[in-house]
């Protein structure tokens, strides 16, 4: 690796989100919308096609690695998939981010594989709401995954996200917190995104971090860390805990400055802005086993990333048009 990724804006590009699937076993409202149109299985990307573009992203210098989807637990084999990655010489970390409803059957078999840590959505602990933001999920299968997953990966491995959303779950978040504190895990409050026409409005159900972080500090004393995951998260800790609370913030407190991270959905697609609609497609080059042309087109994309997205939720406009499932959770 003698040319590491960096993009026009001389950031170093070190960490890939790379979906193995668009589908879902869950149909939250802030990711899509109630009834999808899932892509054939002829155009997503097949494992082996998942691997090359690992390897090809590795052999660039990129050292940290998150598979999504979708929910990456329904796509068969993935634990497979995990233990070839893993074995990637220059990869540090990898990652996965769930809904937590599979992995009662599968932490097990991921912590065998080598996967590093596990980041795991979870937006309530009330049955009634937990259902009516995933549309029909059930919160006693999650909370099971999570137990499952901290007896396989132990608390230091697992982290809690939870999406805020103004009317529904906001005035659960010192409860989220509480659980995830009584659990020694980290947890992450996250700013709801404007991503597709989900049938809710992204602005009415807006929550900021300020208000997240003002309505905790009743309870808890937050001190600012400098400690970093390497993702966008800000960190603070609370006296006397273990663990870690964090805010992303995409609209108040943008983080594009520090931006390391690209994304490659199911269908081969390199973002390299989860706030642009612009990408490249890798699908031939990758069918093709071209890697010359893959090394090629990663760069070319990487030129053009934008230097920060703008979310303006007062014009409709603004909104991705794509829904955070096809990119990439």
């Amino acid at each position: 690796m003698n040319n590491p990724l960096h993009d026009g804006f001389g950031r170093k590009i070190n960490y890939l989100r790379l979906s193995v699937t668009d589908r879902c076993d869950l149909r939250c409202t802030y990711c899509m919308s109630e009834k999808m149109d899932f892509l054939p299985r002829d155009q997503i990307l097949s494992l082996e096609e998942c691997m090359l573009i690992a390897r090809t992203f590795v052999g660039l210098g990129v050292d940290k690695i998150r598979l999504t989807g979708g929910e990456p637990l329904v796509r068969r084999g993935l634990p497979g998939l995990v233990a070839r990655i893993r074995e990637l010489d220059g990869l540090r970390e990898l990652a996965l981010t769930s809904n937590g409803s599979q992995l009662a059957q599968y932490s097990v078999a991921l912590a065998q594989a080598g996967l590093s840590r596990i980041n795991i959505s979870l937006d309530s602990l009330d049955p009634a709401v937990y259902r009516r933001i995933t549309r029909g999920g059930e919160l006693d299968r999650v909370l099971a995954g999570i137990d499952a997953a901290l007896a396989a990966f132990g608390s230091a491995r697992v982290k809690l996200n939870t999406v805020m959303l103004q009317g529904v779950n906001h005035q659960e978040l010192p409860s989220l917190l509480r659980f995830a504190l009584e659990r020694r895990v980290d947890i992450s409050f996250i700013e709801q995104m404007p991503m597709g026409e989900t049938g809710f409005s992204h602005a009415s159900s807006f929550y900021s971090s300020s208000d997240a972080q003002a309505q905790l500090m009743q309870r808890h004393q937050l001190i600012p860390s400098l400690e970093s995951s390497g993702g966008p998260a800000r960190y603070w800790r609370i006296p006397g805990c273990e663990s870690r609370v964090g805010f992303i913030s995409p609209h108040t407190h943008n983080f594009c400055s520090s931006c390391n991270r690209v994304r490659v959905s199911a269908r081969g697609e390199l973002f390299t802005c989860l706030g642009s609609e612009g990408m490249a497609d890798l699908m031939p080059a990758v069918r093709a086993g071209d890697e010359a042309g893959l090394h090629d087109l990663i760069r070319q994309a990487l030129a053009a990333k934008p230097q920060e997205h703008r979310f303006d939720l007062s014009q409709p406009k603004n909104t991705i048009m794509r829904f955070m499932s096809r990119t990439g959770g």
